[in-house]
């Protein structure tokens, strides 16, 4: 992988997504925020149902489409977080540092983050 695009996956921030619909079998492309904490590429959002989560539940290989200054389309695999701790840490980051809400606005709302926000981790495939 180029400096650049390694850059852009470490700041996180806006892509879109192609996943393949759990229902339908066809692909289905939105745009998404991506995080970056602690080493790891993450794909969250406010609490509520999502269907690019049972997308990837059911068919975890999408293609995250980077467009904020390097344009590149990554095959990458979605591994659902289901710990608590990770989901706490994450959420936290997404509310603080993505949302800009105050920390103690951010702890009064993590609970209802963690029990209930999608949360996926996403990893691409080790260089060839």
């Amino acid at each position: 992988m180029d400096a650049a695009t390694a850059a852009t996956l470490s700041r996180g921030g806006t892509a879109d997504i192609t996943t393949t619909g759990a229902k339908t079998g066809t692909p289905h492309r939105i745009e998404i925020w991506f995080h970056h904490h602690q080493g790891g590429h993450y794909i969250g959002g406010r609490p509520g149902k999502r269907d690019w989560l049972a997308n990837m539940i059911r068919y975890p290989d999408f293609t995250l489409h980077l467009k904020e200054g390097v344009h590149a389309d990554l095959p990458v695999t979605a591994s659902v977080i289901t710990d608590a701790d990770v989901r706490r840490a994450v959420s936290y980051q997404i509310l603080t540092e993505r949302l800009g809400t105050q920390p103690d606005e951010a702890e009064a709302q993590l609970d209802r983050w963690v029990s209930d926000s999608p949360l996926v981790r996403f990893f691409l495939p080790p260089p060839a």
